[in-house]
């Protein structure tokens, strides 16, 4: 079963980088797309963007298109957002999940494992 695990969150300026990783610590037999989401609080949980399990495609939202980069790493089970040039407004806790089904949508309700989430903040 697949078991997902965020790390890398943390305090950052305005323009800074940071990476967040996604270590999928089960015994995963099946191949899987993998999302990003993060969520500010009282609001939703937005997408960010998806990989697919081949790594060959990838989407992201509007808002962090040109900024944000996932990439994937099946051989050590880690998926990484790579967060560049970061704003104030990107402070949330971030998710990464995982679709056995393949999807590569923006619906949360079609992710079948969350991470427990990682906190970031953006100070301006």
């Amino acid at each position: 079963q697949v078991q997902l695990v965020e790390s890398g969150g943390g305090l950052v300026q305005a323009g800074g980088s940071l990476r967040l990783s996604c270590a999928d610590s089960g015994r995963t037999f099946s191949p899987y797309s993998t999302g990003w989401f993060r969520q500010a609080p009282g609001k939703e949980r937005d997408f960010i963007g998806v990989i697919s399990w081949s790594g060959s495609y990838t989407g992201y939202a509007e808002s962090v298109k040109g900024r944000f980069t996932i990439s994937r790493d099946n051989a050590k089970n880690t998926v990484t957002l790579q967060m560049n040039s970061l704003k104030p407004e990107d402070t949330a806790v971030y998710y990464c999940a995982a679709s056995s089904q393949g999807y590569r949508g923006a619906n949360p309700g079609s992710y079948n494992y969350w991470g427990q989430g990682t906190q970031v903040t953006v100070s301006s």
